[in-house]
């Protein structure tokens, strides 16, 4: 049972990474993109961080 909060432990991991990302480029870039998306991205990063620690958490619990 634990094993599937490894995986999906990883799997937000990616997602995190993949918004991380996402608006670190946004960022360097600039432009109309950056101030309309910057703070939705980065509270969607905050959110993805949450729920991998989260799973970490419940991982590590039922471990």
């Amino acid at each position: 049972m634990s094993d599937i909060f490894i995986y999906l432990t990883g799997a937000a991991m990616l997602i995190t990474l993949g918004v991380l990302g996402t608006g670190l480029f946004a960022m360097a870039r600039g432009g109309e993109f950056n101030r309309r998306n910057a703070n939705k991205i980065m509270r969607l990063r905050i959110l993805a961080q949450a729920i991998a620690l989260a799973m970490f958490a419940i991982a590590m619990f039922l471990r």
